[in-house]
């Protein structure tokens, strides 16, 4: 399962600086240990419920929520059983970003030639995700496209803003796929660094 880093970090930044936390309903899409879900309801969540598609990484989430007694549902579906139980206050996502040729693929991470096989469906299901008035969290790399990201949250009538951004060195995955990144051109021959960025999409109360 996919464990806390820096990316996990930087977003659970971001939600402590966004606000609006307390007494919200909450979806953890993607939740690896249940990390960003704990920091939900310990920011005050009245509910959140955390979906994975790795049984191992559910089982986590729960004993991680049972342990601190926290009203979280953790989960085992992909997107369409997420849809299923909204919408949501608040939707924060940690997805696979990474972009990968397709061999020896990690699910933890890896997500297809251009690393938005999760991230597009996600960006196109937030407006049924969301209640009015709600907002979506979403972290990833600089190499799957952050304009991509926000043209598409804005085409679903979303408002979308990159909230926070951190540098950081490659780690050992993005190492041992920089022979696909650089002749892929999705990034610079000789890059060592990424730029992780948090987008914020924005449901308007009303339709415009």
């Amino acid at each position: 399962m996919y464990r806390p880093q820096e990316d996990s970090y930087l977003l659970a930044g971001a939600l402590a600086d966004a606000g609006g936390t307390k007494g919200a309903k909450v979806l953890d899409f993607c939740t690896g240990t249940g990390f960003l879900a704990v920091n939900a309801a310990m920011l005050g969540a009245s509910s959140v419920t955390a979906f994975d598609i790795n049984p191992r990484a559910v089982f986590s989430a729960r004993v991680n929520a049972w342990s601190r007694r926290l009203p979280i549902r953790a989960r085992q579906g992909g997107l369409d059983e997420a849809l299923r139980h909204g919408p949501f206050d608040i939707v924060l996502s940690n997805p696979p970003y990474v972009p990968c040729d397709g061999e020896n693929r990690d699910p933890r991470w890896d997500a297809g030639a251009d690393g938005r096989c999760v991230l597009d469906p996600l960006c196109d299901s937030l407006p049924t995700l969301l209640t009015p008035g709600g907002f979506a969290l979403i972290v990833h790399s600089e190499f799957t496209g952050v304009e991509a990201t926000l043209s598409r949250l804005r085409e679903a009538d979303l408002k979308a803003s990159v909230v926070a951004r951190s540098r950081i060195p490659f780690g050992p995955v993005l190492r041992n796929r920089t022979d696909y990144l650089y002749s892929s051109q999705l990034a610079e021959p000789g890059a060592l660094t990424e730029e992780v960025v948090v987008v914020r999409a924005d449901r308007p109360r009303t339709r415009s």
